[in-house]
């Protein structure tokens, strides 16, 4: 097979072997697998983990924030700044040393040496080596796809790469409880061989398709400006979430808010400069295209619709579901990710065949019908009492996930396909950038929703249950359970009642029948009394995840007919069918 090269202005044929471009998709499907198995492994099993290092997230759970958080924090900052590095010095290049970096990370938090504070710190740290990695990648993943395969067959290859991804996420979870009942640390250790055998094959096999047309400089200003806004606005949201003195939630913190304002005013200067300087890395005038502006946009607005509502959705079946079920709270985290198979299903199944409907077809009214699905879905669940049947629940799940299938990759193909050759590692960086910070701005914005809710709704639903329960002596020493703990106790699918008890005097627990205490220490008072405090806030959730939905659906579908700007520029024929062959000559040629 014969492909271009473009050097200096000049259009370079190279030969590249027929099976490059399938050599490309593994070491690509490689890392997107190993990268979803390490995200839900970690997710599934930080009961573990805290156990492993003893510490109480119900006091702590600052570490847990910033496990959860700060991965996509990272990633969210740094993807345009290696965005620019990479379309400055290779794509290849930076891929590789991120595959290298984050299987680095891997492996030291399988050595994570400490325990308590001092270990819950360095996993942090470790994790936040990992996601410098990760960025170098998602950076730089879509490019080289892009760069590899034609146009015609860039959306099958993309569905296959987040199929992988999907796949991960659902053997990540299901790894997860089984390693975790043995040794937290195997949790980071089965990402380690996966890991060196992707580095090791992508440092022989990948090469560099497209170089830079001309030189280009470090953007020092807008550096400065986006990942110091970005970082200070995302760690005010992050703190936000946790208490500030009385308060449950940090919103009024000096801190918070300063960060915050600083954040925001960064962020509005920054376009402002991008504007002025000589080689922007956020490339705004990438946005004069119509189906790059639009197609960004919906995206943000899935992944602010989605981000948080995964974790809801854990919480729910963690915390609520699966104990009112007979489930014990130990066994939760394993089941949780069993009974979510539907969501993954529906994305396996649908994620490679819309790519590669798309590529015949275009993508417009596949990512609109996507869309459709996704706030449907949202419609279904809202509907839902917590005692819901589980087939009603999975049948939600799996349109949800053949949405998500349906609008992931065509997405993705049309924002890489509409912009040129040596500008497609900036542009797989913005619109990582973007589906990042809408991920990292959505847990923020439904963790505060239900968080908010459970500060009203949770202290009196927690009296009249004690009341009821005959253990009104409680009632006190229970209030000291702050929101935010009673939201992660059910994150981590565990009843919070077992670290009170223990607490309390000897005299106190001794007044309590053992009947009660049996009660409150089973699997479903606590998770009764939190979902009469919990489904309100979440219905609202998933209220404003249909109307976000809903939105995307509407700009997706405003994106008009299919637009490759390849070397020169070739959009869709004119007899309005997308081309098998970008030298088929039903195609225009745009200067």
């Amino acid at each position: 097979m014969v492909e271009n090269q473009t050097t200096d202005n000049v259009t370079q044929p190279i030969k590249k072997g027929i099976d490059y471009k399938w050599i490309v998709l593994s070491i690509t499907t490689i890392e997107m697998f190993m990268v979803s198995v390490n995200g839900s492994i970690t997710l599934i099993s930080l009961p573990a983990i805290f156990n492993g290092i003893n510490i109480d997230p119900l006091t702590s759970f600052q570490y847990l924030i910033w496990v959860l958080m700060g991965y996509s924090l990272v990633t969210a900052t740094l993807l345009l700044s290696f965005g620019r590095l990479s379309d400055m010095y290779g794509r290849v290049k930076l891929y590789n040393i991120g595959f290298a970096i984050f299987t680095l990370g891997s492996i030291l938090l399988f050595l994570t040496p400490d325990k308590g504070d001092a270990g819950a710190l360095e996993l942090i740290v470790f994790r936040l080596v990992q996601a410098v990695g990760a960025s170098f990648t998602f950076s730089n993943s879509a490019a080289i796809l892009t760069d590899a395969f034609p146009p015609n067959e860039r959306g099958k290859a993309l569905g296959l790469n987040m199929m992988a991804f999907l796949s991960g996420q659902f053997m990540g979870l299901i790894l997860g409880g089984i390693l975790a009942f043995y040794n937290w640390r195997y949790v980071f250790l089965v990402s380690v061989p996966v890991g060196i055998l992707g580095t090791i094959w992508a440092f022989l096999k990948l090469r560099e398709t497209t170089l830079p047309q001309r030189a280009r400089k470090i953007d020092v200003w807008g550096n400065i400006t986006f990942v110091g806004g970005l970082t200070i606005f995302l760690v005010g949201i992050t703190y936000a979430l946790l208490p500030y003195g009385n308060d449950p939630m940090g919103w009024g913190s000096p801190w918070v808010l300063a960060s915050m304002f600083i954040g925001i005013l960064l962020l509005v200067a920054f376009p402002f400069i991008e504007n002025r300087v000589e080689d922007p890395m956020f490339r705004l005038s990438l946005f004069k295209i119509r189906i790059f502006s639009l197609a960004n946009t919906a995206g943000f607005l899935g992944a602010l619709a989605r981000g948080g509502m995964m974790f809801l959705l854990i919480m729910l079946l963690q915390g609520i579901w699966l104990p009112l079920h007979g489930y014990s709270y130990e066994s939760t985290p394993f089941w949780a990710g069993v009974f979510m198979l539907p969501l993954t299903a529906g994305f396996v199944i649908m994620g490679p065949l819309s790519g590669w409907l798309s590529d015949k077809y275009g993508p417009r009214w596949f990512v609109t019908s996507g869309m459709l699905l996704i706030a449907l879905s949202f419609l279904i669940l809202a509907m839902l009492p917590y005692t819901f049947d589980y087939p009603i629940f999975a049948v939600a799940l799996l349109i949800m996930g053949l949405g998500n299938g349906m609008f992931g990759a065509p997405n993705i193909a049309a924002i890489m396909n509409s912009v040129p050759p040596e500008d497609r590692g900036v542009a797989s960086s913005m619109r990582s950038m973007l589906q990042n910070s809408g991920m990292v701005v959505s847990m923020a914005l439904f963790f505060t929703i239900v968080i908010v809710s459970l500060t009203h709704l949770f202290p009196p639903e927690l009296a009249t249950s004690l009341t009821t329960a005959g253990a009104a002596e409680l009632i006190v020493p229970m209030s000291a359970i702050p929101p935010t703990g009673a939201l992660f106790a059910a994150f981590l699918g565990y009843n919070p009642v077992h670290a009170i008890l223990v607490t309390l005097p000897q005299s106190v627990v001794a007044a309590i029948s053992p009947a009660t205490i049996t009660t409150l220490t089973g699997t479903t008072w606590f998770p009764t009394t939190l979902a009469k405090a919990f489904m309100p806030s979440l219905r609202i959730s998933f209220y404003i995840g249909a109307l976000l939905s809903i939105i995307a659906a509407i700009l997706s579908a405003m994106t008009g007919s299919r637009f490759v700007h390849e070397i020169h520029g070739k959009p869709e024929g004119k007899s309005g069918k997308i081309p098998e062959s970008p030298d088929n000559p039903d195609w225009d040629i745009v200067e």
